[in-house]
């Protein structure tokens, strides 16, 4: 409130972080009002945060757009334009009938839901019933259904004020992004690459991404592909730089495809990028690699070869889509942007006609020995370059198919 009087504010309500220790929640949500500022001062909104237990507010001159920023924050299981007003059930009523009135309209069913936590002298039913009781005598011709109402107000009463509000924007929901450490993840120009790191940025996982690029190996469209994914991965972190680190694959393609076992390279390839993404993430401090398997998907994503495969890093190498099928994948790639129903040309020209699907591992490790695979790993991480998204866009020109 400002000078006792009503004002309207976006609150965010925030779920898991809520089951932590008061330390851990503490500085969880600490993090989590840090990147909504971000995201704020990103959009150019003048505002200000205040934390409570259980609930953000923030006060800003445009409550509806200052909603639609934060509820995309991670961590943020919801926001909503608010009323803030006094924590009594008089003011509470009071700014519950003047929200009414701009949607509850005769015939409509309404429901009234109602909290309270810290504020003494009457219970959340007794609120409920107080603010039902209002409405009901307000307005004409509106009933009450409490199971599939038309119209649904919610009040709190808290010991910092209290809330009204009649509409929620879902949020992504997860950990305060940063909250868990430095992972990288190995981004491509396909759609699972891009949700695996997006599920891992939403369990607080501070991100990395490191691109194999395959130069005239790879699809003309690949470069840009992966640039769009990552600078539209960044637009989930905005005011935080994202870097993708380009590496060049293309000397490690032609020792590849001149061998007389073409069944394995995609599990020479893969282990390749593991060995090479775990000098990288070791350089720089990360603690894991996030890849886009999904079991079952491919040839190299049998049990048995992600076995032989993951045992060319000794970091953990974290799989957040393993279980799903395929088109909920799609799903969420179009749901936080990532997905193109045409992508352009982004194959790959050393991908096998008929794969392995059980590498036996001491056949890899000979081949790997005989094409010296440590020292080809060594001189490709040697050859990253760095792009940087920051709030959707790249900060750089994209690599094209003919960069190397």
């Amino acid at each position: 409130m400002i000078g006792g009087e009503p004002v309207e504010a976006v609150m965010v309500r925030y779920g898991e972080v809520f089951l932590k220790s008061e330390r851990v929640k503490r500085r969880f949500v600490s993090a989590m009002a840090e990147n909504i500022g971000l995201a704020l001062e990103a959009e150019g909104f003048a505002h200000r945060i205040e934390t409570y237990r259980g609930r953000i507010l923030i006060y800003g001159d445009d409550p509806a757009r200052i909603a639609k920023t934060a509820a995309r924050v991670f961590g943020v299981v919801s926001a909503s334009v608010c009323t803030v007003t006094t924590a009594d059930i008089e003011g509470i009523t009071t700014a519950a009938l003047k929200r009414a009135e701009r949607r509850l309209r005769p015939g409509m069913s309404f429901a009234v839901r109602a909290r309270r936590s810290g504020v003494p002298g009457f219970s959340s039913q007794e609120l409920a019933a107080a603010v039902g009781s209002a409405i009901l005598e307000r307005f004409d011709g509106v009933g009450v259904d409490l199971t599939h109402p038309d119209y649904e107000v919610s009040v709190e009463a808290r010991e910092f004020g209290g809330l009204v509000y009649d509409e929620k924007i879902p949020g992504p929901g997860g950990l305060p992004y940063g909250t868990q450490g430095e992972v990288i993840t190995l981004l491509s120009a396909g759609i699972d690459s891009p949700v695996a790191s997006w599920l891992m940025m939403r369990r607080g996982c501070r991100m990395l991404h490191i691109n194999m690029h395959g130069g005239r190996f790879g699809g003309a469209d690949v470069g840009r592909k992966v640039l769009q994914n990552h600078a539209r991965l960044s637009s989930w972190v905005p005011g935080r730089a994202l870097d993708l680190l380009v590496v060049d694959m293309e000397p490690f393609f032609e020792v590849i495809t001149a061998l007389k076992e073409p069944r394995y390279r995609c599990v020479l390839c893969k282990r390749f990028m593991l060995r090479v993404a775990g000098i990288l993430a070791e350089e720089r401090g990360a603690h894991a690699i996030v890849t886009g398997d999904n079991l079952g998907q491919v040839a190299s994503q049998t049990l048995a070869n992600m076995a032989v495969i993951s045992a060319a890093t000794t970091l953990p190498v974290l799989r957040p889509l393993i279980g799903f099928d395929k088109d909920e994948v799609v799903g969420r790639a179009r749901s936080i942007g990532t997905f193109e129903a045409n992508p352009g040309e982004i194959g790959c020209a050393v991908a096998p006609r008929y794969p392995s699907t059980a590498a036996p591992a001491e056949t890899i490790a000979r081949i790997e020995e005989e094409i010296d695979a440590v020292g080809l790993a060594e001189r490709a991480a040697a050859s990253v370059r760095v792009i940087r998204a920051k709030n959707g866009a790249v900060e750089e020109a994209a690599p094209t198919s003919d960069d190397t």
